[in-house]
């Protein structure tokens, strides 16, 4: 089988594999690379392995980088491009289930049989143009079928991320994880706590992008991994919602249906503003004995802070963690918006997360009743707001406050304030009209 993608990525990888083997060396891409392109994706990159150990890899190119040389690994730069070249290998001895305590290095054959998954050991050598199998990742993926190599309980033992791993590559693939590969999943989900934060929010991230992020949880919930990863959110599993607001069901459901809608392009933070908008309604559910509806009073304000314990518990960025944090805490105002004062609108749709918040509102309609009458007039008000651009700077500024007499402190934080309402309501158009504004209110009359 020749597979000839054409991009200048494939053409430089190729061109590091007949390097290697016009020096005598076995060289061939291996891994996602070849199972992308069997499926007619273009990979994001390619990864190489080799019969040449590292000090052979670094004097045949001039421009390598030794990130793990202990385990058969060095960077090769062909720019503006980099690639993985890997020695052939046969891993051993696993402790912590992340890394070898030991590498052996071996043979094309001996490397396939320790990769994690069927599809993922397929190898393909681009100067011949032949392809290698002794995994049987070919049949697999003809099937769309996630297998481990060997036996599931040894591969997941190696490196429990694979087990999550394995739940990310079949949503974004598409493809069903084989029935006794699940139930290893199943059956070892506890160990998954034994990786680091960070090695899990990566894989979570990959997860919930998508067009796959639906899936993705719900492979989260099959696996049995979301109450060990994400416990707050298996909460919502049986968390019911009265059917006059939310016909999908439970949470749960809600939130499933809200990221099947998000856009290819969505924001990162927005996949985690969905996923934790109503992560405190099993805390704050209350039932009405008389009607029994179902409330979730306070709900946003204790999803906020929820919101911030898991994203630090993950290991998220400070700034991102902020942002979803707030797009939380006000998810339940924006309907609400019809009604607000035009200055509380406006200061609305200046805030910086506006953006994110807008997108969260649209699917949290679209994941319950579908009506997007709030969205489209918000999107209406955003638009006439930009064709005034004398509303957006200040009018004033503390300084100029200052100059009036006007100390530092609260009082001059509710001046700012007022002065920026008026603005925002068209009452004053000038910085002249909001220092003449101060100065009566200050009671000193004109200067």
């Amino acid at each position: 089988m020749t597979l000839q993608p054409d991009s200048e990525l494939a053409q430089a990888a190729t061109r590091i594999a007949r390097r290697l083997q016009e020096a005598g060396f076995q060289a061939f891409w291996v891994g996602g690379s070849v199972r992308d392109l069997l499926l007619g994706q273009e990979p994001g990159d390619y990864d190489i392995a080799t019969s040449a150990l590292t000090d052979q890899v670094e004097s045949l190119f001039p421009k390598t980088i030794p990130v793990g040389k202990k385990f058969g690994v060095v960077i090769v730069r062909e720019p503006p491009f980099e690639f993985q070249v890997a020695t052939f290998r046969a891993e051993s001895d696993y402790r912590d289930g992340r890394r070898p305590e030991e590498v052996q290095f071996g043979d094309p054959r001996a490397d396939a049989v320790r990769r994690d998954f069927t599809v993922n050991g397929l190898f393909y050598d681009p100067v011949a143009g032949e392809l290698r199998d002794w995994v049987g990742g070919g049949p697999d993926l003809k099937a769309q079928i996630l297998r481990t190599i060997g036996n599931p309980d040894e591969r997941f033992g190696e490196d429990y991320l694979r087990m999550l791993r394995a739940v990310r590559l079949a949503a974004r693939l598409g493809f069903a994880i084989e029935e006794g590969t699940m139930a290893s999943v199943q059956r070892n989900a506890r160990l998954i706590t034994r990786t680091s934060p960070e090695r899990i929010r990566d894989e979570l991230i990959k997860l919930l992008r998508p067009p796959h992020a639906a899936r993705g949880l719900e492979l989260l919930r099959e696996s049995g991994l979301i109450g060990h990863v994400l416990p707050e959110i298996a909460a919502t599993i049986t968390c019911e919602q009265s059917p006059d607001f939310h016909p999908e069901g439970s949470v749960f459901n809600h939130i499933k249906l809200m990221l099947q809608h998000l856009p290819a392009d969505a924001d990162p933070s927005l996949p985690w503003a969905a996923l934790l908008h109503d992560v405190a309604k099993p805390l704050t559910a209350s039932r009405d004995p008389l009607t029994g509806t179902i409330h979730f009073y306070t709900h946003e304000r204790v999803g906020a802070e929820m919101t911030e314990v898991i994203l630090t518990r993950l290991r998220f960025p400070r700034r991102q963690i902020d942002e979803i944090v707030t797009a939380v805490r006000g998810h339940m105002r924006f309907k609400d918006a019809p009604q607000m004062r035009q200055s509380t609108l406006r200061r609305m749709l200046l805030e910086p997360t506006f953006p994110l918040e807008l997108q969260l509102h649209r699917l949290d309609c679209l994941g319950s009743h579908g009506r997007l009458g709030i969205y489209d007039y918000l999107i209406e008000q955003k638009l006439q707001l930009e064709q005034q651009p004398a509303l957006l700077p200040l009018l004033v500024t503390g300084r100029d406050l200052m100059d009036q007499g006007v100390a530092p402190g609260p009082e001059m934080g509710r001046l700012l304030s007022r002065i920026r309402d008026l603005q925002l309501q068209e009452e004053l158009h000038t910085s002249e009209q909001a220092l003449a504004w101060l100065r009566k209110e200050l009671g000193s009359g004109p200067r």
